[in-house]
Formats: structure tokens, sequence, C-alpha cells
């Protein structure tokens, strides 16, 4: 893509969106007065993420022909960062701080077994090992009245063990502080001065019943403190040096963005940044579409992730597991309390390795090649197969125009790869790779499904949204898996997710648990709970930017019937104040237990467990420029695809995107190839170009 044309009377107005991924970091620039839009695709730099960044940012730039100065409105972040770090253990070296008789719970868990049957059951080892677990003497019971505060001599002890520790960052999570913060915030002040670390609390990380999550969440954000507070800190020095004059906002694991200083105390909203910008665009093209359902499928280059929109919304879930040790296996991994996007995230990405398992059948991820070295046809060192590798024998790539020719790929090393996989299978080249890519297919369409049965949800005939480098490639495969008709391809599909957090509002979900009987609830404790999440919200939004008379609010709640273990959610309303009635949430709760379950049990009382609050800003309206030609489109070559390992390749159309105009019909079996990815158009499909250059298949056996 050229420069732009900036002789255009509207004064520009540029938005800067980066999203750093496993394997490649995207990049967005739109000027929302005229809808221009300029993308950039560079490789990530695991062991320096800015490297990555700082290049994708000059290229694109230089792309827009325009200066960082000329970039005023904050700058939108997301990032695989804090996932890959916990999953991969490439954490900071942090400590723990808690009541004296709690310091194996991070061992101890939930004692959940999420297979009963398992006698070698496996969990992942605690971000924060037990040697590195210290005890105060202290106690705060259930209903927030301190009984010990934690002595001098003991504050002083604990110092000197962490200290002596060596840690980079503390976490503090006392017994009861959900109800009363004051002892963690006496901890965290000493330990502040006296060790110059950082330091979170649990009651302002996760302040809600339950010991071990709430001691896991805080767990996991001490730990991952030092990855992110000096990359933020670096890219802010960058982008000050380079003459930006916009702030940074980074993307929440709830489909929110907060100032990147917020977004450093508490690292853990960040987990699932990058997906949940992909499900903020999907719900943007849901109500474009006018698709009351849309399976939003994401696949990149280490994961692929997919998430339901409902209704025009993606539904929210008040806790996700990470680091599981199991894809499918809910209880292998950490239950962080944290507001995320409800979405499955799965390791079968363009990079994720084939290997034999110990029955020598084929197997596909979860480990990755990620970008360094990167699959074997990158030509970086990489000798073994990827999901990439088999779909460029395939002849789904062409190797001479990835990344638009300015990556082209190693034909040899791929084929070196394949041939030693294809022998330890005893079968041809071909076979091998179409297993491959099958296989893949096979696993998203199964975790897809898997997800949707856990929400109630049947996907038959959804509308899939196909986006990430390598989403569009895979697509057709997964959709006739899950009897989908429909597949979209948006336009620069491959950096949607970057997209997303240009559409996404500023947003703050706080909760906080005060258990009480509703009908001896007092609403002025209520109302002094409420006014504290109030006052926090508007904290947060105005450090990112936003005018106090711009926030709103929306008000929940988890409810139980008295004796219950185990609540539901109910969403109440917006408004300055708590907008309903005991009356009212009686009333929801009941129907909502009816929708659930079945039935409701008369003549039991209802107990409120936890409190929450949405603080959010609309995001400004935008409304990217149509890029589709004028004229109708014809085949730029021919090659030869293979779409079925029972099936021989067939000789195959390749378009250009650039090229097709509005309302052409393309038949597959075709390739549509641009810049970032490729769109495989499979044997069965037939696609029509949309008024904004999407391309919509539809199945027509």
């Amino acid at each position: 893509m050229t420069a732009l044309d900036t002789n255009s009377s509207v004064a520009p107005d540029w938005r800067l969106a980066v999203d750093i991924g496993g394997t490649f970091t995207d990049l967005v620039l739109l000027d929302a007065a005229t809808g221009a839009v300029v993308v950039e695709k560079t490789l990530t730099t695991p062991k320096a993420p800015l490297d990555g960044v700082r290049a994708g940012v000059r290229q694109l730039l230089a792309k827009a022909g325009i200066r960082p100065a000329e970039i005023t409105a904050p700058i939108v972040h997301a990032t695989t960062l804090i996932t890959n770090a916990l999953i991969e253990g490439k954490i900071g070296r942090a400590g723990m701080v808690t009541t004296s008789g709690f310091g194996d719970t991070l061992l101890i868990r939930d004692e959940h077994r999420y297979d009963m049957y398992d006698l070698q059951i496996e969990f992942p080892a605690p971000p924060i090992p037990r040697d590195r677990v210290v005890e105060i003497h202290e106690r705060t019971n259930a209903t927030g009245h301190v009984i010990a505060e934690p002595s001098p001599d003991d504050l002083a002890a604990i110092t000197e063990q962490l200290r002596a520790a060596e840690v980079e960052s503390v976490g503090v999570c006392l017994i009861n502080a959900y109800a009363n913060p004051a002892n963690e915030r006496a901890v965290a002040q000493h330990l502040r001065r006296e060790l110059g670390v950082p330091v979170c609390i649990s009651s302002e990380i996760s302040p809600q019943i339950r010991e071990y999550p709430r001691m896991i969440t805080t767990a996991c954000n001490a730990a991952t403190m030092p990855v992110i507070g000096p990359y933020l800190e670096e890219l802010q020095k960058w982008l000050a040096s380079e003459g930006f004059g916009g702030s940074v906002l980074m993307m929440l694991s709830n489909g929110g963005v907060v100032a990147a200083e917020d977004a450093a105390q508490s690292p853990i909203r960040l987990v699932e940044s990058g997906p949940a910008a992909g499900a903020l665009a999907g719900s943007w093209f849901a109500r474009r579409l006018g698709e009351d359902r849309l399976l939003c499928f994401d696949m990149g280059g280490t994961t692929a992730k997919s998430c339901l929109i409902s209704n025009g919304e993606p539904e929210l879930t008040n806790t996700f597991e990470v680091a599981r040790i199991y894809r499918f296996k809910k209880g292998s991994g950490f239950p962080v309390s944290v507001p995320s996007v409800d979405l499955v995230e799965i390791g079968a990405g363009g990079g994720s390795l084939a290997r034999l398992d110990d029955l020598g059948l084929l197997k596909v991820g979860p480990e990755s090649a990620g970008a360094d070295p990167g699959p074997a046809c990158y030509g970086r060192g990489g000798e073994r197969s990827a999901v990439t590798d088999a779909d460029l024998a395939l002849g789904l790539l062409d190797a001479s125009y990835f990344l638009g020719g300015d990556m082209p790929l190693d034909l040899a090393a791929n084929e070196r790869s394949l041939a030693t996989l294809a022998a330890q299978l005893g079968l041809p080249v071909g076979d091998t790779a179409a297993g491959i890519h099958e296989l893949v297919n096979e696993n998203m369409a199964a975790a897809s499904r898997m997800h949707a049965v856990e929400q109630g949800e049947d996907l038959r005939g959804v509308t899939v949204l196909a986006f990430g480098g390598a989403g569009p490639i895979h697509a057709c495969g997964v959709a006739e898996l899950l009897d989908s008709t429909r597949v979209v391809f948006p336009t620069n599909a491959s950096v949607l997710s970057a997209f997303g957090t240009l559409v996404t509002p500023v947003r703050i979900d706080l909760a906080r648990s005060m258990v009480r009987p509703f009908d001896a609830l007092s609403e002025t404790e209520r109302d002094t709970l409420l006014d504290e999440l109030r006052a926090e919200g508007v904290r947060v939004l105005s450090a990112a930017g936003v005018r106090p008379g711009q926030i709103r609010f929306r008000y929940g709640l988890d409810a139980r019937y008295l004796g219950q273990g185990n609540e539901i959610t109910l969403w109440l309303g917006e408004g300055p104040a708590w907008p309903v009635t005991a009356l009212d949430v009686v009333d929801r709760f009941e129907s909502d237990y009816r929708r659930i379950y079945g039935l409701t049990i008369p003549g039991v009382g209802i107990e409120a467990v936890t409190w929450r609050l949405s603080a959010y800003a609309d995001a400004d309206p935008i409304e990217p420029s149509a890029t589709v030609a004028s004229g109708i489109g014809q085949a730029r070559s021919h090659r030869p695809v293979r779409f079925n390992r029972a099936t021989g390749a067939v000789d195959t159309p390749v378009y250009r995107r650039t090229d097709l105009g509005v309302g052409q019909r393309i038949v597959g079996p075709a390739i549509v190839e641009e810049r970032e990815t490729t769109t495989v158009i499979r044997p069965g499909w037939i696609v029509t170009v949309a008024a904004d250059g999407s391309l919509i298949a539809d199945w027509n056996p």
C-alpha cells in the first residue's frame, strides 16, 4: 500500500492500534475523519517485544506517509504477553504474603479434581513457589472486623524473608481481606517503602470470597507485574522520544480499555487482551451485517480462538482459566477471578507443531514454533513441521507472496521437515500435509463446539466471521465441520483484533463481595459499597481521558439461595445509583434461576454475595472506508491445490483481493490473496463481494 493522499479538506484524526501476538505483531492506522485504513504485520520479537513494535510502527507510518506527531489520539494496545508468560512460566520472581496457617493455599488449591479417576492427576506449578510464600500473624473475620493487626516486628520479619528471597514483586492476600482491606494495605505500604518493588493486594485485584481463586489471581498478578511494567515504561518512553502525541490505553480481557498505568498495576486483567479485542471487532461486524448470532473464528500464528456473539454482544464470564495442563479439561489451570470475554482458546495456530504421540498417532499442537524460529518454511532454523508448512505443501499458500513477498518462504526447508514426519508415519508427504491440515481443523471445530455446548448453544447454521493471519485459510473447512453455511471474510481480516481495539469503549469491571441475606440487607451498607466502586470506576476512566459526564454505570449482583455454595450473576440495569428495588431483584433471581435449572426453591431466602459495577464510556463511532475495485477482477494465475486427503490436487484460480469488485461472484475452489493473509474458498462454496469489501462465502454443494 502506498502513502495516502493527504490533500483532503477534512482535518485528519489518526488512530493507532497495536496487537502483539505470539507469532506476529499487528498494527492498524485509521483516520477517523475519512475512514482511511493502513495496516502492517511484522514478526513478534518474543525476547524483546518492543523491537517488533518499533519496526512495525515505523513501517506503518512510512506506508501512510505521516509523522508520529500527527497521532494525538490515545494509542490502543492489546497483547498476549501476560497469557504467554503464565503458560510458558516466563514470569517475574514474585513473593506472597498471607495469613499465618494459609501458606499452603496455592498448593492445596480448592481440592477439586478435574478428572476424579486419574491417579496421576497434574496441575500447573503455582506462579509463586512455596519457599517464597511468607506468613504473618494477623486476622480479620468474615464480617470485616479486625481481630489482630500485623505488628512492627512481624512486618520487619517478613520484609527480611522477602529481601533474602530476592523478589521482584510481591502479592499480599490475607484471609477475609475482601471484607476489610486495612491489614493488607498496612502490609503493602510497609513493603513498598522497605523493598521498593511493585506490590499488589487481593482486596484491589480480586476482592471476592473464596480463598484459592482470590489468592491465585493475586499471585498471577504479582508474577506478571515485572513482565508488563518495564515493557510499558519502555514503550511510553520510546513513543515520547519519537514525538507521538497520544497516551497509551491497554485492552483488557473484559473488552474495555484503561490507561497504561492502571494496566501495569493489574496485569492479570490483560490475560485475554488480544482475543477480547477480536471479539469486540466481531460484535462490531455483527451489528453491521445484521447478524444476531455470529461465531468469531480467530486463528493466528500461535493459537486459535472462538467466541460466540449473541444479540450483538459477546458473553462475559467472571472467572477465566489460564495455563491449563489439558486443553479440554476445565479445572486443570489457574482459575483467575477477572472479568473476561467468554471464549475458548486452543493451541492451534499456523505455528502449531505436528508430531507423533506415544501410540504413533499424528497430533498437532498445542506446542508452537512461535516467531522464533517459526515454522520450518520460515527458513529461520525451525526443523519441525507446523500447520503453515502443511498449508504451503498443499498449495494453499504461495511461497513467493507470503507477506506480499516481503517474507518469502523456504520450500526446501518445508519439504525436509514434512519428509521427516512422513517417514515416521509411513505416508506420502502430500497425505501427511493433508492430515495435518484436517486434524487442526477438527481440533478447532471440536473446541468451538464443546465451548458452545457448555453455554447451552448449538453452532449449527451460525455465521462464521474468519480473521487472524491463518483464519481465512482454515475457516471454510472448520465451518463445514460445524455445519455452518456462511463464512464472512472481512477486509483487513489478518489484523482485525488490532482494529477491534479502536471500536472498544473505555471500561472497567469491578466487583466486591459483601455476603448478606437479601431481606436483611442495609441500604446504607449497600450504597456505601457502591459509592466506593463508583469512585474507583471514575478514577480509572478519568485516568484514561474520559470526562466525568461521559461515564455510565451498570450494576450486577451475584446471588444464591441461602445455604448454597454457588451463585448466579444478575445484571440489573444502569444509572447513577442502584437502579432496582428489592422485589425486582427477587423476581429477576427466580426468573434466571428457573431458566438455568428449570425450577425455583419456594420458602428459601436469597443471599447477596458479590456486588458488581461496570463503569464505561461509549467508543467514538468510526466508519472505515471501503477498499473495493470498480470492475470485475480476473484470476491472475492458477496453481494446483489439494483440499482433501481423499482427492488429488485441483487446478485452482488465484485472485488478488484488491482486484475484486462489488457484487462479483467467485465459485470455489478459489484462492484470494492479499499481503497479510490468504482466503481459501473450498469446493462447494460461492463467494460474493459485499459493498464494504467483505467476502461473503455461502455453502452451495
